[in-house]
């Protein structure tokens, strides 16, 4: 599976920007398909996850209420829509898919379990 992320830019404190990951190579069925995030000296951040079959969701506390994950089965992309962005938003986003879910029935926060991901994309919140 290969994954390409896009979206990520520069936007002021409360805007908004919608990052993309484009699956290809294989199918993505019964995954979990996550997004993580990661600033310098820190470790990588679980985001949110969508569960590719049922649209199943879990968010971080930080973002809950504040962005949403999901899926278009038709072009076979997942997409995160983040509203209300803060400066602690600033990182790198990656996304990620986790095929280990198709032998358990819950979406897992540790980067660990996702097996495959993308190049990253840049998300800068200033003013």
């Amino acid at each position: 599976v290969q994954l390409q992320a896009s979206g990520g830019g520069l936007v002021q404190p409360g805007g908004s920007l919608r990052l993309s990951c484009a699956a290809s190579g294989s199918t993505v069925n019964g995954y979990g398909m996550g997004w993580f995030r990661q600033v310098p000296e820190k470790e990588r951040e679980f985001v949110a996850a969508i569960a590719w079959s049922s649209g199943r969701t879990l968010y971080a506390d930080s973002v809950k209420g504040r962005f949403t994950i999901s899926r278009e089965k038709a072009f076979n992309e997942v997409s995160l829509q983040m509203n209300s962005l803060k400066p602690e938003d600033t990182a790198i986003y990656y996304c990620a898919a986790d095929p280990s879910l198709v032998f358990r029935d819950y979406l897992t926060r540790m980067a660990s379990a996702y097996e495959y991901w993308g190049q990253g994309t840049q998300v800068t919140v200033s003013s």
